[in-house]
């Protein structure tokens, strides 16, 4: 029979796997309230009619192609 420790455990365990489960569901947030969406044009509200490869990269790259607001 499984001790009261392991039991306590499995459940720890099935509650953090619910709570990252319940987690990466939602839409991530930039932390100022605006949602953050993944890259390319079916991602988009308004995607443009014409999208190459330049497009793509540079929507992959941002934000990180920001540069930092403390300098």
């Amino acid at each position: 029979m499984p001790s009261t420790r392991t039991i306590l455990g499995l459940a720890a365990a099935a509650t953090a796997g619910w709570a990252l489960s319940r987690m990466s569901a939602r839409p991530r947030d930039a932390g100022d309230g605006n949602f953050v969406r993944d890259a390319g044009p079916k991602e988009m509200r308004d995607p443009p009619r014409e999208w190459d490869r330049v497009d793509e990269q540079v929507d992959e790259s941002f934000p990180a192609s920001d540069p930092p607001a403390t300098y």
